[in-house]
């Protein structure tokens, strides 16, 4: 593997965690009333929804790596296990969902009460 290719790999799995980390910190923030950071952090990701979708549901990076290599497996353009390159949308796509949902439902009590 060329180092352009492990370049763009390593930026895209940075890019990857950061956003799997705003999703995993949603409940953390919203369990802790911090309502603002839980929508700054959901705007982020609604961001990168935005990206994916403009991009026809790829990331650009992905576009990058392909001047690298002739692979095209679902992980040639980053360091995630295959499983999880294939389903990645789906599992942090409904995780995203079921975040929001669960700090909605927090931000209501809290408004509302008990």
């Amino acid at each position: 593997m060329n180092t352009a290719l492990r370049a763009v790999k390593f930026i895209h799995t940075l890019i990857w965690a950061s956003f799997v980390s705003c999703i995993l910190s949603i409940p953390v923030f919203a369990w802790r009333g911090r309502f603002v950071s839980v929508v700054v952090l959901a705007i982020l990701v609604f961001v990168e929804i935005v990206v994916l979708i403009t991009n026809g549901w790829r990331c650009p990076l992905t576009n990058v790596a392909a001047r690298f290599t002739d692979n095209r497996s679902d992980n040639f353009d980053i360091y995630l296990p295959l499983w999880l390159a294939r389903n990645n949308k789906l599992i942090f796509g409904w995780l995203f969902v079921m975040v929001l949902v669960f700090a909605l439902g927090l931000w209501l009590k809290s408004i509302f009460g008990k």
